[in-house]
């Protein structure tokens, strides 16, 4: 079930959240205008992916973490994955007046946010990020074969824009002189944090070329801070931010910065899982957010039951067995309770939240 078939007149905010209503005023009418001229068009992987592989990954050994994580891969150079009329098609979705109307708000992370739009809303930002194609692309990328963790971490966007005909900001094409903001280089735009869930890909969807700054400050194993490279309009950038203490640096210049974000975890149901909620309760409708988040959870909990019966099952007429390996079944329960006992944490009160 998506979450508009679940709450079709909910907006994102909810009791107890950190984000509150925005209206479309917020925005500059200039860009909405813009986004709103494009001729809707479905996805189609063949004119809409354009990916290559980064010139360069870099791994959880080369900044200190060791085999901390699900994958051996931390971060990744910026690297082509839409196609220019793809961006297009997504900005015209996230603009769209729908859209803003129920999903336009701010909170304590960014003045404008938009997430939480299901595939209904935005069926090519959904279709795209769960195309064949792009999940290819973004698995080969983070070392692991991964999914969106669930529809509503589904294009998420971060929006900062001047308004039209502020002309305030320093000239873009010489950063602004030091004794300044500038020198603040460690300034973040969201703090230093680690994010909910394993993976990450970034996309940008604006033209930074006259921007200085927005790239990403990580926190090496031993404690170093190390700069890395931000995407460019249409590229994207993959981190396991789950396991990585980062933080985006303040951008100076430029028109607009729109970013969309979706969250990936290990499509094996097996595999390792480590994702919590504590980021995104508070700027979500948290039920919609319990919900999504208990079904995948325990359909990876089902996948496991099921291939643990089957051992237990095949243990039991295998010939010339001697005795039931309980040890090892009960190992396995164990691991399963934590599982729950996690869940049973996340899913609190979201009046306490």
């Amino acid at each position: 079930m998506t979450c508009e078939q679940a709450h079709p007149d909910t907006p994102l905010h909810s009791p107890g959240g950190h984000c509150k209503k925005r209206t479309p005023s917020d925005l500059p009418p200039s860009i909405i205008n813009k986004a709103r001229e494009t001729v809707k068009e479905a996805f189609d992987a063949h004119k809409h992916v354009q990916f290559e592989p980064p010139k360069k990954i870099l791994t959880m050994q080369e900044l200190g973490f060791g085999d901390r994580g699900i994958s051996p891969n931390a971060v990744s150079d910026p690297f082509p994955l839409f196609s220019k009329s793809a961006i297009e098609q997504m900005r015209a979705e996230i603009f769209s007046q729908p859209v803003l109307d129920k999903y336009h708000v701010s909170s304590v992370f960014a003045s404008n946010q938009i997430r939480g739009a299901g595939p209904r809303l935005t069926p090519f930002i959904h279709n795209a990020w769960n195309s064949p194609q792009v999940l290819a692309a973004v698995s080969q990328v983070a070392g692991v074969d991964l999914i969106p963790v669930f529809e509503y971490d589904t294009g998420h966007c971060n929006v900062s824009v001047r308004p039209d005909g502020d002309t305030s900001t320093p000239p873009p094409s010489s950063p602004p002189p030091r004794g300044t903001e500038a020198e603040k280089d460690e300034k973040e735009v969201f703090g230093w944090h680690e994010d909910c869930f394993p993976f990450v890909c970034v996309v940008m969807l604006s033209d930074c070329s006259e921007m200085v700054g927005g790239e990403t400050m990580l926190k090496t194993g031993n404690g170093e801070l190390l700069k890395v490279r931000g995407p460019s309009k249409g590229t994207a950038v993959v981190m396991q931010g789950r396991y990585i203490p980062h933080a985006a640096l303040a951008a100076h210049g430029g028109r607009e910065r729109i970013a969309m974000v979706t969250s990936f975890r290990p499509r094996d149901p097996h595999a390792k899982d480590d994702s919590f909620l504590g980021g995104v309760r508070r700027i979500s409708h948290v039920p919609t957010v319990y919900q999504q988040y208990a079904e995948y959870r325990l359909e990876n909990l089902e996948e496991r039951l099921r291939r643990e019966l089957k051992k237990v099952r095949m243990e039991g007429k295998a010939v010339g067995a001697v005795e039931f390996d309980y040890k090892r079944t009960r190992a396995w329960l164990e691991e399963q309770r934590d599982f729950i006992g996690v869940m049973i944490e996340e899913l609190k009160d979201e009046k306490c939240c």
